[in-house]
C-alpha cells in the first residue's frame, strides 16, 4: 500500500487547485458567450450575466438563421471542409510518401524549395495575379487548389512514414507491388494516426477561412462560405451598435428582436459548434501526430 506524506497532500492539493483554476478561465469565456447567446437581447444590455442565461430565449438564434445567404454558405463551407480536407491529405500523404523514398534522387532539392516557402512567399498581389491568370476567380476551386499542400504537414507525415520499418516496403516490392500500391495498401492505412492530425489542421482552416471569399469569390453570391457571410453580419451588426450608441432609445430597443451583441454571441456559437463536435473523436490522433511531428525532423 502506498503512503503519501502530509507535505505530498499539500502539493497535491495545490496542483489540483491550479488546474482547476486553469480550467475555469479557458472554460469561462465560452459558456459566458454560450450564456449570452441564449439570453434576451434587451436583458442582456443591462449586464450581469454570467454563466447562466437571466431569460432564456432562442430569438437570437432564429434571426441569425433567417438570413437568406447563410444556408447556401453554411453548404458551400461544409463541401468545402469535407472536399478540401480529403484531397489536402490525400495528395500531402502522396508527396511526403515521395520525400521519403531514399532511393529518389532529388528528394533533398525538393524538401529545400519546400521549406523555403515555409519563410518566402510571394505576396497578396502576386499571388491574386495567379490565381486570376489561372481563371479561379469566383471559381469552387479556388478553395482547394491554392493550399493544397502545406509544408508543415509534408513534413511531419514524412517524418511519420521514415519511421515505419523499410523492410514493408521492401517486401511489397519484392512481391511486384508498384509504388502506388505500396503508398495505397500499406503506407497510407499505418500513416492514420498522422493523417487525423492534419486533416484537422487542414479542416479548420476551410472551415475558417473567409478572406479568399472576400478577394476570389466576392462576385458569385452561390460561392459565398458561412465564415465570410457571417463576418458581413458582424460588420452590419458592428455599425447598427454605432448607431445605437450615439441615438439611444430604450423603448424602441424593446421593440428589437435581436441587438448587435446577441448577433455576435449566435454567431461565435454556430461558427465554433462543427469544431468542437469534431475535435474530441481526433484528440488522441492529434497528440500522437504532433508527438512524432516534434521528435524527428
Amino acid at each position: 500500500m502506498v503512503t503519501y506524506s502530509k507535505k505530498e497532500y499539500i502539493v497535491d492539493i495545490i496542483i489540483y487547485m491550479a488546474l482547476i483554476l486553469i480550467s475555469l478561465a479557458t472554460l469561462y469565456p465560452f459558456l459566458h458567450v454560450l450564456a449570452l447567446s441564449f439570453n434576451d437581447a434587451y436583458d442582456s444590455v443591462k449586464g450581469g450575466i454570467y454563466l447562466i442565461p437571466r431569460k432564456f430565449t432562442l430569438n437570437n438564434y432564429k434571426e441569425v438563421l433567417s438570413y437568406p445567404t447563410l444556408l447556401i454558405a453554411f453548404r458551400n463551407s461544409v463541401l468545402r471542409t469535407v472536399l478540401g480536407t480529403l484531397l489536402n491529405v490525400v495528395f500531402t500523404a502522396m508527396m511526403a510518401y515521395v520525400l521519403s523514398r531514399k532511393d529518389f534522387a532529388a528528394r533533398k532539392l525538393f524538401s529545400t524549395l519546400f521549406i523555403i516557402t515555409m519563410y518566402v512567399s510571394g505576396g497578396l498581389i502576386p499571388g491574386y495575379l495567379l490565381i486570376r491568370s489561372l481563371g479561379l476567380m469566383n471559381n469552387f476551386m479556388v478553395y482547394i487548389i491554392p493550399g493544397l499542400v502545406w509544408t508543415f504537414c509534408i513534413i511531419v507525415v514524412r517524418s511519420y512514414i521514415e519511421g515505419l520499418p523499410f523492410s514493408l516496403q521492401e517486401s511489397a516490392m519484392i512481391d511486384g507491388a508498384s509504388d502506388f500500391t505500396i503508398f495505397a495498401k500499406i503506407i497510407f492505412p499505418l500513416c492514420m494516426p498522422t493523417l487525423a492530425t492534419i486533416a484537422l489542421f487542414y479542416a479548420v482552416h476551410h472551415w475558417n477561412s473567409w478572406f479568399d471569399t472576400y478577394l476570389y469569390a466576392s462576385g458569385n453570391k452561390s460561392l459565398t462560405t458561412l465564415q465570410y457571410e457571417l463576418q458581413k453580419i458582424i460588420q452590419s451588426a458592428s455599425a447598427t451598435a454605432s448607431n445605437m450608441q450615439n441615438n439611444i432609445n430604450p423603448e424602441a430597443m424593446k421593440n428589437k428582436i435581436i441587438t448587435p451583441e446577441a448577433v455576435q454571441m449566435a454567431i461565435t456559437i454556430v461558427v465554433v459548434t462543427p469544431i468542437i463536435i469534431v475535435y474530441p473523436f481526433l484528440q488522441k490522433y492529434f497528440v500522437k501526430g504532433m508527438t512524432v511531428g516534434a521528435v524527428k525532423g
